[in-house]
């Protein structure tokens, strides 16, 4: 791909300024389910410290990403396609890290695309009816390496038309972002449910999400798509 020099600056916050390649990256990338493809066969998992915030053009330069990272590519792709370009914060307690979704509306239903080495916190099929509805279903797959499940709250989703349009091709950490999301408002997902009566996550399911059959991780597999398994069994005889 092309090469990223000097930008200048863009305050229409466009796409101008993306190399034809990169450009031409966020073109094939039409529909959600693309994106969710993109994000994890595409990407490596981005666990460089200190921490970092890349902007979209930066994670399509360097082909890695974290959970903020990858939603932020999403939500470009969104915007690119103009579709609402929106990202959401879920926030875990303190003894697990927070997650971020890039959320997105098909016939009025909600669904989301996301970056995770968790196979139960990406992709979410538009079936749900309010953002609270989507915020929710990713509690039970939301846990820490001890099977507690640490999701607290989810936010409002924040149009990245509110943020300032570097966010998109920046070549320094946009770090405002995540500043940006901790602000909007959030709301807690236990309610007056006390947390001692959560079940502890199932073993098996936690070695299924992050370890596969092969015990190798999840971010250095490349797994088919359902499509390409021979089998002859179809439907619900695979359940």
């Amino acid at each position: 791909m092309n090469k990223v020099g000097k930008i200048k600056n863009n305050p229409a916050g466009d796409f101008s300024v993306f190399p034809k390649a990169y450009a031409a990256a966020l073109r094939r990338l039409d529909t959600p389910r693309k994106v969710q493809e993109f994000l994890d066969r595409g990407l490596a998992f981005n666990d460089e410290e200190p921490g970092t915030c890349l902007s979209p053009l930066e994670v399509l330069r360097l082909r890695k990403a974290h959970c903020l990272e990858g939603a932020m590519l999403a939500a470009a792709a969104f915007r690119f396609h103009g579709r609402r370009s929106l990202l959401l914060d879920l926030r875990a307690n303190s003894r697990d890290d927070d997650h971020v979704i890039a959320p997105f509306l098909e016939n009025g239903r909600w669904g989301a695309v996301a970056k995770s080495h968790f196979c139960g916190l990406r992709y979410r099929e538009p079936v749900y009816r309010t953002y609270a509805e989507l915020a929710r279903s990713y509690f039970e797959f939301y846990y820490n390496g001890r099977g507690e499940k640490t999701l607290r709250q989810y936010s409002v989703p924040l149009d990245t038309a509110a943020l300032r349009p570097d966010w998109l091709y920046s070549l320094k950490n946009v770090f405002f972002v995540s500043r940006r999301l901790d602000a909007v408002r959030h709301y807690r997902i236990l309610g007056k449910y006390p947390e001692k009566e959560l079940a502890r996550a199932d073993a098996l399911l936690y070695e299924a999400e992050v370890l596969g059959a092969g015990k190798v991780p999840l971010t250095r597999r490349h797994p088919p798509l359902y499509s390409s398994f021979k089998t002859a069994r179809r439907g619900r005889e695979m359940v």
